[in-house]
């Protein structure tokens, strides 16, 4: 047998001499076959070629692979004359001059290379751009000194600080105060950075535990700089930013209402906090933030601030399920309070979809919701998309209200008039749910064939869920009253009907011990205590889908919950974050795999996650 490298060196050759590549350049095979060589470790041979080329072509690349092969071979003299060949050739390529140090550093001669950085420092030219070139090239060595002795000379020779090369350069040395106070000399003197000296800050510092000592001099040097009575606001703006990067958010509203007194602001800066704040789940701090904003009568925000204080305290209800009665009455006082002041209008057709759904679900006032809501429909100036959103909450409260053909019609005007919009899926899903709970069980199914691919993820795997439900469930002997009863049980807990809804669950287990819906019932019911804000009852139920049904469909769905409400609701981030591993771990192919991965980074704060956890 012929061996494999004569054969490819028979192949490179009749290449070249073949018709197709007479009009090759000269040098083509010389860089196949120099390449080829060199990529199988033969340096000698590929010496060679690499000489022929460098002959012909002295380009930067060509020399580099070149110098390799004789330092392989240590012909150091060689190489020593073609970097000074090379040079001569290229006086303002920097990197090739610290390159040629480096080799005098390699083969032992520090004198030579120390001579060389030192000239190199000592003849820098006045130009930013070039003394930056010289930084990277010793930066990319890691010659930290060297490079830090550059931006010195640099500095002296220009008019520019150099400011973000220094804090690169503090940081790999480990000197973040050092770090943190050339950023602040920087922002100081170019405002408009500020998006830029906040990336740098977050990437490089632990700034979200208040307790790490890397927050602790960040503070401590920003404030301090802050106070001084010729300190730049940017600085007042990026002390606010340092506590919302902790969670801070009472000291960030003590900074920020500062800095809005000093300027005479018009709420525009708290304003912006609140939205953090509300993005954040921080309510009481977000209601703080527009009360403020409420109590400045010019401000252009109010109708806005109005909007979100109510909105944190309707999030607060229905998110943490954390009330009482006084709690609702004195919330639904507010907002027909904030009704009677701005109107029945555009703007506040929000704060009626808000108000609807707190009377019929947490007041239970039904009729007086749906009164509000047509009420609201007659608004002049709404948008389809506003009419839609409160045809929505209508139809919704009807099904609460048994009226479930009502709630229908709605859907389905929903439906045709954003047949390819979010919404409209959403009202279509939603149908299809009204045909599922009559037990029109091939109806539902037909509808959710459709949404299946839908753009929306949410309602799609909503539909996938529902569909495989059936289909599970549906058409084998004896099934039809097993499913009916469930699927009336779901429309119950629907309407808040729960001791209803478990009895008839109940009655399933009883009449139908073995029945396939078992795990689907302990997940409704975990779920209709979620919605009680009964959370360690919810976790419970889903604890028993896990034990007694760790393989059927619902586990994953399950497992996830657990996490989210020991994550969300009782703060528990660490056994969240197990749970979340767990999920990633025995569940590859779940639906809640992205979600899973992304709140396990969160957690623990990592800039990646490895995909194998």
């Amino acid at each position: 047998m012929m061996p494999t490298e004569v054969r490819i060196l028979l192949v490179i050759l009749f290449l070249g001499f073949s018709s197709s590549s007479i009009a090759q350049p000269a040098g083509q095979n010389d860089l196949q076959l120099a390449q080829y060589y060199y990529s199988n470790g033969d340096f000698e041979k590929a010496t060679i070629y690499y000489e022929k080329l460098y002959a012909k072509d002295p380009s930067k690349q060509i020399f580099l692979r070149y110098v390799d092969c004789l330092m392989q071979s240590k012909q150091y003299k060689t190489i020593e004359k073609i970097y000074k060949r090379q040079i001569n050739s290229n006086r303002q390529d920097f990197d090739l001059q610290v390159s040629f140090g480096q080799f005098y550093e390699d083969i032992g001669e520090p004198v030579k290379s120390t001579s060389i950085y030192e000239n190199l420092i000592k003849n820098l030219p006045p130009s930013p751009t070039k003394i930056i070139e010289l930084y990277r090239s010793f930066l990319s060595r890691k010659k930290l000194d060297l490079a830090f002795d550059c931006l010195k000379k640099g500095k002296k020779i220009t008019s520019s600080g150099f400011e973000l090369q220094f804090s690169e350069l503090h940081f790999l040395r480990g000197e973040k105060k050092e770090m943190i106070e050339v950023l602040v000399v920087f922002l100081g003197q170019n405002p408009e950075m500020l998006d830029n000296v906040q990336q740098l800050l977050a990437s490089k510092l632990n700034l979200e535990d208040p307790s790490s000592a890397d927050y602790l001099i960040t503070k401590e040097i920003l404030v301090s700089t802050a106070q001084k009575s010729n300190s730049p606001l940017i600085i007042s703006e990026l002390v606010t930013w340092m506590f919302i990067q902790s969670k801070n958010f009472s000291a960030a509203y003590n900074q920020t209402v500062s800095l809005e007194k000093r300027l005479g602001g018009d709420g525009y800066r708290i304003y912006d906090l609140a939205v953090i704040c509300m993005e954040n789940k921080a309510y009481e701090a977000a209601r703080k933030c527009y009360s403020y904003i409420l109590n400045q009568p010019n401000s252009e925000y109010i109708i806005e601030a109005q909007r979100g204080l109510l909105n944190a305290r309707y999030l607060e209800l229905t998110t943490n399920r954390n009330y009482n009665e006084q709690e609702i009455s004195a919330t639904i006082l507010e907002y027909e309070q904030a009704l009677s002041k701005y109107g029945k209008q555009v703007k506040t057709h929000s704060i009626i979809i808000e108000l609807s759904h707190i009377l019929a679900y947490y007041a239970n006032k039904s009729s007086s919701a749906i009164s509000l809501l047509k009420e609201a429909l007659a608004i002049s100036g709404l948008t389809d998309m506003q009419k839609a959103q409160l045809k929505m909450q209508l139809a919704d409260i009807y099904v609460l209200s048994d009226d479930i053909w009502e709630a229908s019609l709605l859907y389905m005007q929903i439906d045709k008039d954003f047949k390819f919009e979010a919404i409209g899926n959403e009202a279509k899903y939603k149908n299809a749910r009204i045909f599922y709970y009559d037990g029109e069980f091939n109806y539902a199914q037909a509808q959710l064939d459709v949404l299946k691919e839908s753009t929306s993820k949410l309602i799609a795997n909503d539909a996938i869920q529902l569909s495989v439900t059936i289909t599970d469930n549906f058409g084998l002997d004896s099934n039809f009253q097993a499913m009916f009863w469930f699927a009336k049980s779901e429309l119950l807990i629907e309407q808040h009907k729960y001791n209803e809804a478990f009895q008839l669950m109940d009655s399933i287990r009883i009449n139908f011990p073995y029945h396939s819906l078992a795990d689907e019932m302990m997940m409704r019911k975990g779920n209709a205590m979620e919605m009680q804000g009964k959370w360690l009852d919810a976790i419970a139920y889903y604890e028993d889908v896990l034990k007694l049904h760790p393989k059927d469909i619902l586990a994953d769905d399950a497992l996830f919950r657990i996490g989210d409400i020991k994550e969300n609701i009782l703060s528990e981030k660490e056994q969240a974050l197990e749970i979340y591993k767990r999920l990633l771990m025995d569940y590859k192919s779940s639906l809640f795999g992205a979600e899973a991965r992304k709140r396990v980074r969160a957690i623990r704060g990592d800039q990646f996650i490895d995909d194998d956890l």
